[in-house]
């Protein structure tokens, strides 16, 4: 028990990775267009980013641990801190990427190592998602944003009632965003760890009971909300000021529609929904809430003619977007060489 819990200190390492790169996208928008404080968008995120990791993040854990199954907890700690090494050094960067895309690299770095074969199915339904994610996610809030302000038009709000009426919107929106973070999200710090995970499960009180899973996965979101306290503000302003410049209302579009695209792949009751009535359904993936806010974002700007984007910017984040996987991917496969050779680990099974 003791060992796993060391290495699974690479999980934790990439949950706080995580919770100060991606989770910042949840309140980037209201942080930076000062609507909201950041303390109270931290709290805020903390909270609901752990309650939908426990109660709603097993679809998507699943469908990447079945890309590669870790069965190794030396193994799992190398996915998980090559994975976690690229974002750092994404985030010190100032450059906000997707740790879905580093997790995935690194799991592939881990089957090339170990010979396993690497499902192409899943493979390509998940690198699929990271052309859909900011195409859907701009779709959304270019509906959304024509929605709204049709509603604003009928209603006859004032500017000073908008202003209060968009603060509370976002908070609720960065609630609904962290829970959707979370329950999407937390596979990508815990998902390899399920395999070899030895932790038990546990009754709290009122006859709450936590699988053996929900335990690691609250602690991953743990880990996520300690990662959004002490380094997301530098991404939030980024996300915020630096992309585009949207008012007060985008922001809050930006969240809802960011947060609708990490439900979607999420939701196992959705996905059951759609599946019981024969309808096209999303897959279960861990995908990138920072490819889907900035999907949004740049809906949004071109709405407005695409004068204001900053695609300089734009360029740079793509860049680490491909440079992710492939970094985190070599990164393991040979950390895993010393860690076998070196060190006389298992990484593998």
């Amino acid at each position: 028990m003791l060992s796993f819990l060391i290495f699974l200190s690479s999980g934790l390492f990439l949950g706080w990775s995580l919770g100060a790169n991606d989770a910042s996208n949840i309140f980037g928008t209201a942080v930076g267009t000062k609507m909201v404080k950041f303390r109270t968008a931290a709290i805020i995120s903390s909270l609901f980013v752990i309650i939908g990791a426990v109660s709603a993040g097993g679809g998507a854990a699943e469908t990447l641990n079945k890309l590669g199954s870790v069965n190794a907890a030396a193994g799992a700690f190398m996915v998980g801190m090559s994975a976690a090494l690229s974002i750092y050094w994404m985030t010190k960067s100032k450059i906000t990427v997707s740790t879905s895309q580093a997790i995935v690299g690194a799991i592939v770095g881990w089957n090339l190592y170990s010979g396993k074969t690497t499902d192409l199915g899943i493979f390509s339904t998940i690198v699929g998602t990271w052309i859909l994610c900011p195409v859907l996610a701009g779709a959304f809030a270019i509906v959304i944003y024509h929605l709204c302000r049709w509603l604003i038009r009928k209603a006859r709000i004032s500017l000073l009632r908008q202003d209060f009426y968009t603060r509370i919107g976002l908070i609720l929106a960065g609630a609904f965003g962290a829970y959707a973070l979370g329950a999407n999200n937390i596979a990508n710090v815990m998902g390899v760890f399920v395999a070899s995970n030895q932790l038990h499960g546990l009754v709290l009180p009122g006859q709450i009971m936590l699988s053996a899973e929900q335990m690691l996965f609250l602690l991953g979101g743990v880990a996520i909300a300690v990662g959004i306290f002490t380094y997301s503000k530098r991404i939030m302003m980024t996300i915020g000021n630096n992309i585009c410049t949207i008012s007060p209302l985008a922001a809050w579009v930006v969240v809802i529609a960011q947060s609708l695209v990490l439900f979607l792949f999420a939701s196992q009751n959705f996905h059951s929904f759609l599946s019981r009535h024969e309808l096209p359904s999303f897959p279960l993936v861990p995908v990138s809430s920072s490819q889907a806010v900035i999907g949004a974002i740049i809906g949004i700007g071109l709405l407005k003619g695409g004068h204001g984007i900053n695609w300089n910017l734009i360029c740079r984040i793509f860049i680490g977007w491909v440079a992710t996987p492939i970094i985190a991917g070599v990164v393991c496969f040979v950390s895993l060489f010393f860690l076998e050779n070196v060190f006389n680990l298992t990484v593998y099974n």
